[in-house]
């Protein structure tokens, strides 16, 4: 699946869902090792951990994030 962010560094984020886990969680553009930090800790979670663990997390003085994105992206699975 492939998600184009709104509102941060970040252009776009391709994932993978199989059997409502996360995998391959790959952001293009943004803070390089801290997104490619959060691919690696998201790795074989389940959907909902990962949507109630990121949704709602700000950067600086915008409402949203890459994690908040993330979230977002994989909500539009569900």
């Amino acid at each position: 699946m492939n998600y184009k962010t709104k509102g941060t560094c970040s252009q776009a984020i391709d994932f993978d869902i199989k059997d409502g886990r996360v995998y391959n969680v790959k952001f293009y553009g943004g803070c390089n090792g801290n997104l490619k930090g959060i691919g690696a800790l998201v790795e074989g979670m389940e959907v909902s951990e990962v949507v109630n663990r990121l949704e709602g997390t700000t950067c600086g003085f915008k409402n949203t994030s890459c994690p908040d994105q993330l979230a977002q992206a994989l909500k539009s699975q569900l």
